[in-house]
């Protein structure tokens, strides 16, 4: 299969960036009902190139992230994957909640390096239309040096799992809900729940970001280097071996076995979490990620924020599914974007509410540029909402798996 153009590397531009105040105007931002609302904009590039602008009603902020895919989908590997996106924000998430809870608490951190690992399930096949994406619990490691020890450390810990607003994907059931746009008309779904409202109007049409340049967010500075860069092979697993088999989880020509997503982050001294995430099976590149919550969070927006990562990767996650299926089934699908919506609470330890952190069911604005019929317009909505792992996250109540080690 011939590869598709290298959209992402031909641009020149950085892979994520903030855009500057006049580009950022052109995204509109969504209506927040909770104390944050993300829009993301995503269009599709080339292949599985996709690009996404990402907009906070709470601080105003846009930022411009791009995702592409690995060997296994026949990608350039220009960019994380979806799943990557998310694995660092979840995991982004789960630290500021930490770190805040301690200095509400007056608990002194010394030592804080977290590993998530996220497990995702495939059964069917896309070319048969029967392919169904699932997910499993959140496993989170904790390696912490601290005040706290045993019991009230675990305690400390879950609580501050709880305070994250991004753990509301994990633990609730959220349904997401669609309205669909087939050549500028608007579609009725034949499966997935409609949202009673109209589209966002189609107020950008990207064209591979020809027009957009680094604003505050520059290329490079002294404090953060690149925001987002490629840190070389992922590691092979050392903890998840595969079911009757010695050899680590990846490996060439591996038994049937769920996906693995990884990601570590560590606390810097300036204050950003560097996040690296992983790739083990089917086993691919590692990325590089730096995340910071923006100024009215409490820190100075110098990288994406959690709930910024995360909902891109919900949003390229879902476009991936529509790519593979356009491709497998040779379906006219010359171009496609979302206009997605997310909204969360304010973090328990780092938005002061002292509650459990929240999130809403994910709401998504699907418009398809295509010759194809109507009916396959709905199927591919349909097909893409089923096969997409984290819609299947959102959608079931999981659990976070915490592990302790404490560092003497």
């Amino acid at each position: 299969m011939k590869k598709s153009e290298n959209v992402i590397e031909t641009c020149g531009l950085p892979l994520v960036f903030r855009l500057g105040l006049a580009d950022a105007a052109i995204v509109p931002a969504a209506m927040p009902r909770r104390a944050e609302a993300i829009r993301v904009f995503a269009t599709s590039l080339s292949g599985y190139q996709k690009e996404a602008l990402v907009k906070s009603a709470r601080t105003g902020m846009t930022w411009r992230l791009v995702s592409d895919e690995g060997e296994n989908l026949n990608g350039h590997d220009a960019a994380p994957p979806p799943l990557g996106f998310f694995a660092a924000g979840l995991l982004a998430g789960y630290m500021e909640e930490m770190t805040a809870l301690a200095i509400r608490r007056n608990v002194s951190i010394r030592t804080l390096n977290l590993t998530l690992d996220n497990f995702y399930t495939m059964k069917g096949s896309m070319p048969r239309r029967t392919m169904v994406g699932g997910a499993q619990s959140v496993e989170l490691t904790v390696a912490i040096d601290c005040d706290l020890t045993g019991a009230a450390l675990q305690q400390f810990l879950a609580d501050a799992i709880h305070a994250a607003p991004q753990n509301g994907f994990v633990r609730k059931s959220l349904n997401s809900i669609f309205t669909l746009t087939k050549n500028g008309q608007r579609l009725a779904p034949a499966r997935v729940e409609e949202m009673d409202v109209e589209p966002p109007a189609n107020s950008f049409t990207n064209d591979a970001a020809k027009d957009l340049a680094p604003g505050t967010a520059v290329k490079t500075n002294p404090v953060t280097g690149l925001l987002l860069q490629s840190a070389g092979m992922s590691p092979p697993s050392k903890t998840h071996v595969a079911k009757g088999s010695a050899e680590n989880y990846s490996t060439a020509n591996p038994p049937p076995r769920p996906l693995h997503v990884a990601a570590t982050a560590t606390l810097r001294d300036d204050g950003l979490k560097e996040v690296f995430q992983q790739l083990h099976f089917p086993h691919s590149s590692q990325w590089r990620f730096l995340s910071e919550e923006a100024p009215v969070n409490g820190g100075m927006g110098r990288a994406p924020d959690a709930n910024t990562l995360i909902s891109a990767g919900i949003g390229f996650c879902f476009m991936t599914q529509l790519g593979i299926l356009a491709e497998t089934s040779k379906l006219d699908l010359p171009s496609y974007s979302i206009y997605q919506d997310t909204h969360f609470s304010l973090g328990g330890a780092s938005g002061g509410t002292q509650t459990a952190g929240d999130a809403d069911a994910v709401e998504t604005h699907l418009r398809l540029s295509t010759s194809e019929s109507d009916q396959l317009a709905q199927e591919m909505l349909d097909l893409a909402e089923q096969a997409c792992f984290l819609h299947a996250l959102c959608s079931k109540p999981l659990k976070t798996k915490l592990r302790v080690l404490e560092i003497r």
